[in-house]
């Protein structure tokens, strides 16, 4: 019986040899980077190396709603500024007794102006009159009006439901009016103003320029009269929408809403000037008259005072 197996203690002959085999036939378990580096003899040196080139893999992209990513395109737009580089200036914008702040680009237009007036009031931009130092040109930038940082920026004008509501009647009443003026004898042939234009034309009035219109000048317009002969001067104040009427003994400060008309004629034999009229009450005889008003400025001074949104 002890013949048929191997004494106890004793192994089996043969039994290395089947174990190595099983080891050699089980598949190599794949090895690692350090793993592999250190086998071949490298040691620490190949495996600092295998570290720096996991640590150049590319992370993983995040995906589009991820708030990082988010954050980043917000901080970028903020960078900006929102004014795409462009050069911004302080304003002041006033309509309708209300203030608004707002930053505009220096060198945009006027028109581009109006436009943010209509986002800011409602108002829309042909029947606003924009002024700073007069009418503000719809195809001048900012900067070459000298518009300043802080300027105040006053808008006249009514919203469609305003004029909507305007009194047709009234206005075919001043059409009216202004058709029965023309079948009249030229103004300056009047006796009432022709004792003041005979005079002659004063020495120090503002030169004119025939057949051109321009803004209204930074400084007064003066060396006029009015109708008893004295000198007169004419002051816009924009800021606070009035005109202000100076003689030699007193300033009346008018506001520009409370003057019903403007009427103006070319003088016989100085076409290059104007007399002119502000209604300041119902009748005719509530007109303020003022003579040898440069006939340059005499647009201005209409669409100053009443604006060209009025009639449509």
């Amino acid at each position: 019986m002890a013949a048929a197996g191997a004494p106890d203690g004793m192994e089996e002959a043969g039994m290395d040899t089947e174990a190595e085999t099983v080891v050699a036939e089980a598949p190599a378990r794949p090895l690692n980077c350090v793993e592999a580096e250190a086998a071949a003899g490298v040691g620490a040196a190949a495996e600092d190396a295998c570290v720096a080139r996991s640590s150049l893999q590319p992370a993983p992209a995040q995906p589009p709603g991820d708030p990082a990513a988010q954050a980043s395109v917000s901080n970028g737009e903020d960078a900006g500024g929102g004014g795409g580089g462009r050069e911004l200036v302080d304003l002041k914008i006033i309509w309708n007794k209300t203030k608004h702040d707002v930053k505009f680009p220096l060198d945009s237009t006027g028109s581009e102006l109006k436009q943010k007036i209509h986002s800011i009031t409602g108002l829309p931009p042909a029947m606003q009159k924009v002024m700073y130092k007069g009418l503000v040109p719809e195809d001048k930038t900012l900067r070459e009006i000298k518009v300043a940082s802080g300027a105040k920026i006053m808008v006249v004008g009514s919203t469609i439901n305003d004029v909507l509501a305007v009194n047709t009647p009234k206005d075919s009443a001043q059409q009216d009016a202004k058709a029965e003026e023309n079948k009249k004898e030229p103004l300056c042939r009047q006796k009432q103003h022709r004792k003041v234009l005979d005079k002659g034309k004063p020495e120090d009035v503002m030169p004119s320029v025939k057949g051109a219109q321009e803004r209204l000048p930074t400084v007064p317009l003066s060396g006029m009269y009015n109708k008893s002969g004295g000198k007169v001067r004419l002051t816009f104040k924009l800021e606070q929408d009035q005109l202000w009427i100076g003689t030699k003994e007193r300033t009346e400060k008018l506001p520009m809403g409370s003057i019903k008309n403007v009427v103006s004629e070319p003088i016989e034999g100085h076409e290059d000037y104007h007399m002119m009229a502000f209604q300041l009450g119902p009748t005719e005889a509530s007109y303020y008259w003022v003579y040898w008003v440069p006939t340059q400025y005499v647009d201005a001074i209409k669409d100053t005072v009443l604006g060209k949104w009025q009639y449509f």
